[in-house]
Order: structure tokens, then C-alpha cells, then sequence
């Protein structure tokens, strides 16, 4: 009998629910049915007179339907406020403006990485990877790189702990050379490959240093590569680059891992070689470090030194990204800000 009534009384509640379109009208259906003298309140008073066993089953039936009856009330009152009550048409406003969204767009340095890594694929490079995790023989040894060399020092280096069971020391990459190594100790040449990637170095963070920050290696081995190859690549890329008005210079340097060594400048692009506080009044912008591949590379990795001859380069990408852009300070590459990075 008792959910009978109440069954009705939802029924009648949602029926007459439908045609109250404003406040007042939802109100005094509210008090109809849920107020003091109401429809469930009136509903209620008659379980005093009800034999014992039936009271529990009534009540609870009341209670449900109490909630049941809010709901729908709530619901209503949502409804009236969202304007979905007067059907999807008219809750939409077609003649509002439109809401813009915000379209993202890749990274400065990925752009960057990207019209290095384009300018050598047109000469015929291909682009690889290497693990940023690798052993102390390849980051080092392999790379003619002797034990007593402060890059080894663990001021230098991110040492990691080796893998269980091997006394193989781990660290994390200090320079994307590594990837040297490997590529020719898993292929014959000829190789002309460039690998972009991430390296890290425990420097102290400043204006123009970070513990994390990106290189593009660059590697050609085959028979009768000469150092005229190196210059005619490197020109081509840094005209890409920088322009086409900009000259170069190649200037005597040392690094374990190529012999002869050189590092590369370019005329400063900012005064156009008249001297400035970015080149330092020196007119010149240092780009990158090259060179042919050292003898004891190639015996490291097995590759005959005495018929192969290649050239390898490095260069690091903030550096790159910071004179072209004209961006005197590292640390705006990693920050997150949107105000510097939707200028790119």
C-alpha cells in the first residue's frame, strides 16, 4: 500500500514538473510537495496508525521517495539555470564570438634541432640516435679519451651504479659522441650520419650553463676524406643557418678524438663583424669543434685506419639557438614561459 502511494506521488511530482517553466511556479510545487503541510509530509503522519509490522516497510518507502522527490527538484532548478529547459536550440547563442583556442607549437630547441638535422639530410646525412645512458669505454676510452683527463673527474660526470652482477661503469652521456662508437662498431663504413640528443654535464646553472642541455654529433667516414670535406660541409651548414653573408674561419684546437683538430667561428652575426658586446669586440662567434677522426678511434671501433679517413663535428644546440635568436640567457630555454616560448 505504502509504496503504491509513493510510486503515485513521483509520478504525479515528474508530470507536473514539466510544465513549470519559472521560479515561483517551482517553489510552490516544491511546498506542495515537500513542505510541512505537504504531499509527503501528510504521507508520513498516517504511520502512527499503522499496525506494527508494516511501519518499518512504510517509512523506508517514505524516506526514498523524499530523495527521490529532491532530485527531481534539484534537477529542475539546474535545468532552469542552464537554459536546457527551454531545449538545446535555444540554450545555444549562435550569435556569441567564438572562444579561441590556444594552438601549441614545437619548442625553440626542437626547431632548431630540426633545421640542423634538415640542412644535413639534404647532403645526403642520415639522422640517428644513441642511449643517453652509456658505458665509461664508449663516453671515454673508445673516443681516445686518456684515464688522468679532468672530463673523467666525477666533477665532470654523472657516474651511474652499474647493473648487477657487472663491473661495466654507467654513466649519463657527457657529450653525444658516444654515439661515434657505436654506429661504427655496428656498421662498416662508409657513414654519414648526425645524431641529435640530449647530454649532461654537473655544471652549476647560470646564465650560459646547464646540467642538461642538447648537442648534434656529426660523423662521415669512407676512403680519401680530407679536411676540405669537413670545411665544404660545415660552410654549408652554417650559411643554412646564419646566412649566406656570414664568413668563417677555422682555427687550430685540440680535442683526444680528432687529429688535426679545429674550432669553428663564424663572423659575428649581431655587428656583422664590427665588433659588439656579444662577440665580445672580437668579431668572431665560435659555433662548434671538428676535426678528423683520431687513428685510435678507428682502431678502437675496428675500422682500418690506413684505408678509411673520416671528420666528425660537434656542436651544441642552445648555443646555436641563443646566436641565432639573439637569446643571452640559457636558462629561458627551460623555464616553461609562455611569454618567451610563443615568441618561436
Amino acid at each position: 500500500m505504502g509504496n503504491t502511494n509513493c510510486e503515485e506521488i513521483k509520478q504525479q511530482a515528474e508530470q507536473e514538473l514539466i510544465s513549470v517553466s519559472d521560479k515561483q511556479a517551482l517553489e510552490a510545487l516544491r511546498v506542495k510537495y515537500l513542505g510541512r503541510k505537504g504531499l509527503l509530509a501528510q504521507l508520513m503522519s498516517v504511520i502512527p496508525s499503522l499496525p506494527v509490522e508494516e511501519r518499518a516497510a512504510f517509512g523506508q518507502a517514505a524516506n526514498v521517495l523524499k530523495n527521490e522527490l529532491a532530485e527531481l527538484f534539484d534537477q529542475k532548478q539546474k535545468d532552469m539555470v542552464s537554459g536546457a529547459h527551454k531545449g538545446n536550440q535555444a540554450a545555444v547563442d549562435i550569435s556569441m564570438p567564438g572562444i579561441a583556442c590556444d594552438i601549441g607549437n614545437l619548442h625553440p630547441i626542437t626547431q632548431v634541432i630540426d633545421e640542423i638535422c634538415n640542412v644535413f639530410s639534404r647532403m645526403g646525412f642520415s639522422i640517428e640516435d644513441g642511449p643517453e645512458i652509456e658505458t665509461e669505454f664508449n663516453n671515454f676510452t673508445g673516443l681516445n679519451i686518456p684515464l688522468d683527463h679532468p672530463s673523467r673527474d666525477a666533477f665532470d660526470t654523472f657516474y651511474l651504479k652499474p647493473n648487477a652482477g657487472s663491473n661495466e661503469k654507467l654513466l649519463l652521456r657527457s657529450h653525444t659522441s658516444p654515439a661515434q662508437v657505436r654506429l661504427m662498431k655496428s656498421r662498416k663504413p662508409a657513414l654519414s650520419v648526425v645524431v641529435p640528443g640530449r647530454v649532461y654535464r654537473p655544471d652549476a646553472v647560470d646564465a650560459s650553463h646547464s646540467f642538461m642541455f642538447h648537442q648534434v654529433e656529426g660523423l662521415v667516414v669512407d676512403k680519401h676524406i680530407t679536411l676540405a670535406h669537413l670545411k665544404g660541409a660545415l660552410e654549408e651548414f652554417a650559411k643554412a643557418v646564419f646566412g649566406k653573408h656570414i664568413t668563417m674561419r677555422f682555427r687550430p684546437h685540440f680535442f683526444p678524438f680528432t687529429e688535426p683538430s679545429v674550432e669553428v667561428d663564424i663572423s659575428c652575426i649581431i655587428c656583422q663583424g664590427k665588433g659588439c658586446s656579444v662577440c665580445g669586440k672580437k668579431k668572431w662567434l665560435e659555433i662548434l669543434g671538428a676535426g678528423m677522426v683520431h687513428p685510435n678511434v678507428f682502431k678502437h671501433v675496428g675500422y682500418n685506419h690506413k684505408i678509411y679517413s673520416g671528420f666528425a663535428f660537434g656542436m651544441g644546440v642552445e648555443r646555436i639557438a641563443m646566436l641565432k635568436y639573439g637569446i643571452d640567457d640559457i636558462r629561458l630555454f627551460f623555464e616553461n614561459d609562455l611569454r618567451f616560448l610563443k615568441q618561436f
